[in-house]
């Protein structure tokens, strides 16, 4: 234990120095180990009035440009780059991997700091992954895997030998686990920087201004839906808003570019953030030209030490558990996703048709459902007054062609997204309603087709023709086909709270018992936290389901006593 704690000593001693060499600056905190998170950024007693308390020069940022510019690997990239076969993300993930095996990299001391394991699924046993089985991060890790898989064996793998060899290093062997870790070191820890076009492209070739310029959440599988990751992002001299948080400069000569920020990345996350990261271009406020700073979110200093945390972002579990390894209790953000396949679709009857009407709607297949929604739907405990769900909603239902068709009663609270209702009303449209569509719009149209009716006006002839009762049904049907698949491996959502008592239990019980850290000791506390943290997750996964149920069903039933 003590020999560990030593190791652990001087490899932050050889960072700490390493920082001091490329130009950072603690000037109001310090980093130290913090337990089960890694390493933190902590109050230090030497903290400046103006509330900066870590400066880290631009050029120390690992971006792809740095990639390309590399004297190894830029030769060997740029051409894949420029013809599409890499995007920025891969330059990262390489560059990551070949400095974790190069043996006199002078990246070792800022590497040797970073956790050599993660605690996303994407890091999990067979037997931990099971845990997830039945949740839409089972499939999404699983779909994942088998892409980076692919990724490492047809493009990293050689390439990572060809440099090696090129850098006189004939004896490392790269593995995947050393991909999967730079994958996960990316997303766990980047940044989207704002930089001008000058710094990004110094010599301004267009043909190479195909940087990502936002860490969307697409994951490669496409079923997270949040916008950018911003990590506390504040930026001075604002004139662009993104995810809340604003952006520099004219519109136009600003470039968000991904990179990792040595010292800046070790900040960890909390929803009350202690802290946000700024960027100072002209060096006005840190004396350091292009520079990102962290700048304290207190009004006074800190008294006493504290860790320095920022924001991630206002996260559900499945987003925080699938990239960052960790979920949180009782999550605010958390959300559920709910998609009617789009396969399905072909094997209902009149599918073309259907395809066709859902098109021109603009209609969307899948959709979000934040635990907030709640907050205004029929079993809502706030008492405060919520307005409706949504304009284009009203637009819709407040033209009637027949004059038959009347605005529902339960309008103002009904708590799903009208954009995915209106798929829902599409795909359970019967054979005569399909013919009464058709004919509301020829006749607003006129019959010889002189212009396309709006997705609003398709929209409002679809509700015309078939109300409510029919999308809600098969929401309903949805959503307790996703209960069966959550509970089929793992019970119901009480068991899962049982389990998650017994979980914390062991836990608080084996801290309690001083006992030689090993590897194997690691090894099982990282098993308990992984279980931990799927349980979590799939505990609010049928929660959620279940609150959601049952808007859907009570929303159900007053449209078909309404005849809607």
């Amino acid at each position: 234990m003590a020999a560990q704690q030593e190791e652990e000593e001087a490899k932050l001693e050889r960072f700490l120095q390493w920082l001091q060499v490329n130009g950072v600056e603690l000037r109001g905190c310090k980093i130290k180990h913090c337990d089960s998170k890694g390493f933190g950024i902590f109050s230090a007693a030497n903290q400046a009035s103006d509330g900066v308390l870590l400066v880290v020069p631009l050029d120390l940022a690992i971006t792809p440009m740095r990639v390309l510019q590399d004297s190894l690997l830029g030769p060997e990239c740029r051409a894949m780059f420029e013809e599409g076969e890499v995007d920025d993300r891969f330059l990262m993930n390489l560059f990551l991997t070949l400095e974790r095996l190069r043996k006199n990299s002078s990246w070792k001391p800022y590497l040797n700091m970073l956790p050599t394991s993660f605690g996303n699924p994407l890091w999990f046993t067979d037997d931990e992954l099971l845990e997830l089985k039945g949740t839409t991060l089972y499939r999404a890790t699983e779909l994942q895997k088998k892409k980076l898989q692919t990724l490492y064996d047809d493009k990293v793998k050689p390439l990572v030998k060809k440099l090696l060899t090129l850098d006189g290093d004939s004896e490392s062997e790269v593995c995947f686990e050393d991909f999967l870790w730079a994958n996960s070191v990316f997303w766990t820890r980047a940044l989207n920087i704002p930089l001008p076009h000058s710094y990004v492209f110094p010599q301004t070739q267009e043909e190479d201004s195909n940087f990502a310029t936002t860490k969307d959440s697409e994951l490669c599988t496409n079923y997270i839906s949040s916008g950018e990751d911003e990590k506390g992002c504040r930026v001075q001299n604002v004139d662009r808003q993104v995810n809340g948080v604003t952006s520099t400069t004219i519109q136009g000569e600003t470039i968000w570019v991904e990179g990792l920020v040595p010292g800046i990345d070790f900040c960890n996350h909390d929803l009350k953030a202690a802290a946000t990261w700024e960027v100072d271009r002209t060096g006005s406020i840190t004396g350091v030209p292009f520079s990102m700073y962290l700048l304290s979110a207190e009004q006074s200093l800190f008294e006493t030490e504290r860790e320095i945390s920022i924001s991630y972002g206002n996260k559900g579990n499945e987003e925080l558990l699938y990239l960052y390894g960790f979920v949180i209790d009782n999550n605010p953000d958390d959300y559920l996703m709910v998609h009617y396949p789009m396969e399905a679709i072909q094997s209902v009857p009149f599918s073309d048709s259907k395809v066709q009407l859902l098109e021109a709607q603009k209609a969307e297949l899948r959709c979000l459902l934040p635990r907030s929604l709640l907050d205004r739907g029929f079993f809502s405990e706030c008492t405060a007054k919520i307005e409706g769900n949504d304009k284009c909603e009203d637009q819709v239902r407040s033209h009637s062609w027949s004059g038959q068709r009347k605005m529902p009663s339960y309008l103002n609270k009904l708590v799903f997204p009208n954009n995915f209702l209106t798929a829902l009303r599409t795909i359970a449209l019967q054979e005569d309603e399909i013919f009464q569509v058709s004919s509301m719009l020829e006749e607003l149209v006129g019959s010889g087709g002189e212009r396309q009716p709006s997705d609003t006006e398709v929209r409002a002839a679809v509700w015309e023709a078939c109300g409510d009762s029919g999308a809600l049904q098969l929401l309903v049907d949805l959503l307790q086909m996703k209960m069966v698949d959550l509970e089929e491996n793992s019970g119901a959502e009480d068991r899962d709270i049982e389990l998650l008592k017994e979980v914390n239990t062991t836990e608080s019980q084996e801290l309690q018992i001083p006992i030689k850290e090993t590897e194997a000791i690691t090894q099982q506390k990282l098993r308990s936290k992984n279980r931990r943290s799927s349980i979590i997750y799939r505990q609010g996964q049928k929660q959620l389901t279940r609150l959601f149920l049952k808007e859907a069903e009570h929303a159900l039933q007053i449209a078909l006593s309404e005849r809607n």
